[in-house]
């Protein structure tokens, strides 16, 4: 019988935890995605005059999307650890972009009677990361949604050689401190705040991965355009 020595056995300080939390982190993900399909589903055959249940049904909802997406934006910055955010570039077309967004979001907008705007000019494509720009929307219309009261708009036009995505909302607009933070790096965020910033890191390092020539994506926060609330402005290049 051979010995097995100490030297030959790991401890626990080999492992690499990184990579264990990123395999967890992904399976959490794939079983909540199962989970918000279940939830859509029961949502889909809760009797229409049951208002209280499809209230809660939303509620359930938002929240476990704002958990799928937290896990993404996880995921997305360990990668983004291990080299630069990765990106595949292709041709989108922002309308089918936006119709898949709006599928997303469509249980709570519909709990909280939110009529949304959507404005895209016809067979308007651009050259992005359809999937990582996707979440960046996603994610600022569920908060939009949280915070707005009646009306929402979501945009997507040409300027100056850019692509701008723009979403607004008739809500009480972004905190002034939101605002001053919205180019402070993460590491400068206060957890006790009860705002990481996380989202707000996410949404600038996509755009920014966004490149051409020396032009790179970025974000932008305001109150007030045409809705009166929060302003949320995407630009690529």
């Amino acid at each position: 019988m051979t010995t097995q020595s100490k030297a030959d056995i790991s401890s626990p300080s080999s492992i690499d935890f990184s990579s264990v939390l990123a395999a967890a982190v992904h399976d959490m993900k794939n079983s909540l995605c199962l989970l918000i399909q279940s939830i859509e589903n029961l949502s889909a055959n809760i009797p229409i005059a049951n208002t209280g249940a499809h209230e809660q049904v939303a509620n359930v909802h938002y929240e476990a999307s704002r958990l799928n997406t937290n896990l993404v934006q996880i995921l997305s910055l360990y990668r983004a650890e291990l080299n630069n955010l990765p990106i595949t570039v292709d041709e989108c077309f922002m309308d089918d972009l936006f119709e898949d967004v709006m599928g997303s979001v469509q249980v709570y907008m519909e709990q909280k009677n939110l009529q949304v705007d959507v404005q895209s000019h016809a067979g308007l494509s651009w050259y992005l990361d359809s999937e990582l720009i996707y979440l960046l929307i996603n994610d600022v219309m569920i908060n939009a949604m949280r915070y707005g009261t009646a009306k929402i708009r979501l945009q997507a036009f040409k300027k100056d050689d850019y692509l701008i995505i723009r979403i607004e909302d008739d809500g009480p607009g972004y905190p002034q401190a939101m605002l001053d933070n919205s180019h402070t790096a993460l590491a400068n965020f206060s957890v006790s705040q009860g705002r990481t910033g996380l989202g707000l890191f996410f949404a600038r390092m996509i755009a920014s991965a966004h490149t051409q020539g020396k032009r790179c994506g970025e974000i932008s926060l305001s109150n007030g355009g045409t809705l009166g609330g929060s302003v949320f402005e995407v630009k690529l290049p």
